[in-house]
């Protein structure tokens, strides 16, 4: 098997712990691509809920979801996804996060390292048990690397007996290069 690029790979994780019925959280919509991966996983009856601050965000993954035709299984949240326990009322099964800018976006607009850790914890709490959060970082923006820290510090905190921690990257690649966190929840 030849190794995969971090967003390819982060998808067949996702697909190896998400079920048809599924309810699943995609915690940066951005351009959309996420969500409809995920939408497409869920199937009819599963639901996504998708967060973004950005109003160009959560147009352009609308749009994204009419092309697809899989408006019907998605909740589309603009707010801060540090806030997701807020709308979650379903266990879930897995969560994304592609951290950092709206690409072909405002670039001053980033995700911050205090409120992305909290994000996450709070996936973790909603995350059933073999439920899996993968978080794409990239350090290569003003805040990425405070924020990769950050996530990498709590990440490597949580108790080994209820999660296990993938650090997924190419460590020979220039440029800022992103890496994938992927967290499992045993228990």
């Amino acid at each position: 098997m030849a190794l995969l690029d971090i967003l390819p790979f982060t998808h067949e994780l996702l697909r190896q712990h998400i079920r048809v019925g599924d309810t699943v959280m995609d915690g940066t919509a951005g351009n959309g691509y996420d969500t409809a991966f995920l939408a497409q996983c869920v199937g009819e009856s599963g639901r996504v809920v998708a967060f973004d601050i950005q109003r160009a965000a959560i147009e352009a993954t609308q749009n994204r979801l009419l092309q697809l035709g899989l408006t019907d299984r998605v909740q589309l949240i603009q707010d801060g996804h540090q806030h997701a326990a807020q709308y979650i009322s379903q266990p879930l099964s897995a969560a994304v996060f592609n951290f950092g800018y709206l690409p072909r976006g405002d670039k001053s607009i980033t995700t911050q390292a205090q409120t992305s850790v909290a994000a996450v914890q709070a996936a973790l709490d909603a995350l059933q048990a073999q439920g899996i959060v993968c978080a794409v970082l990239y350090s290569g923006h003003a805040a990425g690397k405070p924020e990769m820290q950050a996530l990498l510090d709590y990440a490597s905190s949580l108790p080994h007996n209820r999660f296990r921690v993938l650090r997924y990257e190419f460590i020979n690649k220039q440029n800022c290069p992103p890496i994938l966190l992927a967290i499992e929840k045993l228990v």
